[in-house]
């Protein structure tokens, strides 16, 4: 399939475009105007504001199936260390996970296929906010996402580091992890450092509970079993002479088994009771937030990997690759709509893409063509016309 050279430079300059402007979730309001102005230029129904900054276009080519395409709008609050020309900014927002690339891709679609029509049916597409952790896809749908706009099926796809670039991974069943968020608050008595017997100190007792908290998946758990429990911030104490009054813990839990996830979360509340209580520490835990397992309906990844195949060569298209213990709230759609998710390489041949998350992080611009002929063969295989 081939894809205009003019449509994948003009998604670059959007993609980098983005890139310079990074948005946190549910403040993607230069983001969703940028794509809307050019949603616009293509005469599709628009509606705006589902989870606030939310975005639905529809190009429909008259009676047949409809489906879902989605992208991811919203950064990251990390600090961007690239020396690139369209690095971030805004000090400490970045696209350290490619969510500029998705969303450019997904707006090139919109135009190609506009321009092309070979398919017979509708195609929504997508512009989700706050997929970092923040459950954009919940409130979406919440919002009347499905009601509003009923769908037979809905993608979700993303640039997968890792993999060889434009190859593609996808199949049936769990994909991606279920997260739990969570934040634990160790309440001691604050005193003067030089005498730690006067109080009760939260520093100490949470470096214990880190530690702790790592054997729950290496002592507690089968090996077998799947889960990454990770403290990923650290607060508490303001004067370098004092112990502080109370320390603040935030992290992660991810999990591939239900039953696992919820062994895990009792044993973390355990944790942060019966350890800390002897060293005369209150600990209490808030669950934040969550997101469930992402589970590809197995129809739904069959066709993604049919289309694949008909793109790419047998060898780089992988439906035998281990679950990721990273998360996607697109599980949320795929709990109420069947459909499936899948994963896009973009390591270069002389240069692996840095991680997803990181501070250098940058989209490999290489994979918007392939990405654009994975989203039309996807429509045209599942909306074909009538010659077929």
């Amino acid at each position: 399939m081939t894809i205009p050279h003019s449509l994948i430079a003009k998604a670059s300059d959007w993609r980098r475009t983005l890139h310079s402007h990074p948005e946190l979730g549910y403040q993607e309001h230069q983001t969703s105007a940028f794509i809307v102005s050019h949603l616009q230029t293509l005469g599709l129904e628009i509606h705006q504001g589902l989870a606030e900054t939310g975005i639905v276009a529809t190009l429909s080519t008259g009676a047949g199936p409809t489906i879902g395409l989605r992208a991811d709008m919203d950064a990251l609050p990390i600090g961007e260390i690239s020396d690139i020309p369209h690095r971030s900014r805004r000090p400490g927002v970045m696209h350290a996970c490619g969510h500029d690339g998705h969303s450019a891709i997904l707006l090139a679609t919109a135009e190609h296929l506009t321009a092309t029509r070979r398919f017979q049916g509708t195609v929504h597409f997508i512009f989700q906010p706050a997929e970092e952790s923040l459950g954009g896809a919940r409130r979406m749908i919440a919002e009347g996402l499905f009601e509003r706009f009923p769908m037979d099926a809905v993608y979700g796809m993303h640039n997968w580091p890792g993999l060889p670039l434009g190859e593609l991974a996808v199949k049936a069943g769990v994909v991606m992890a279920s997260l739990d968020t969570f934040e634990i608050t160790l309440h001691g008595q604050g005193c003067h450092a030089a005498k730690p017997e006067e109080g009760a100190d939260p520093v100490v007792a949470a470096a214990q509970l880190i530690l702790a908290l790592q054997t729950i998946p290496s002592r507690r758990l089968s090996p077998l079993d799947s889960a990454v429990v990770s403290i990923t911030q650290l607060n508490g104490g303001k004067a370098i002479n004092a112990i502080p009054e109370k320390v603040v813990l935030r992290g992660t839990l991810r999990c591939l088994q239900p039953d696992v996830r919820l062994r895990v979360k009792a044993m973390i509340e355990s944790f942060v009771t019966n350890l800390t209580a002897p060293l005369g520490i209150r600990g209490c835990i808030s669950w934040l937030g969550d997101y469930p397992v992402t589970v590809n309906h197995p129809d739904h990844a069959a066709l993604v990997k049919k289309c694949a195949q008909h793109l790419l060569p047998a060898e780089r298209v992988h439906d035998n690759l281990n679950p990721s213990m990273a998360s996607e709230d697109f599980a949320c759609m795929l709990e109420v709509c069947p459909g499936a998710y899948f994963w896009l390489g973009v390591d270069g041949d002389e240069q692996p893409s840095l991680p997803l998350h990181n501070p250098g992080y940058d989209f490999n611009d290489g994979l918007i063509g392939p990405a654009i002929a994975m989203w039309t063969a996807l429509v045209e295989q599942q909306l074909p016309t009538s010659k077929g």
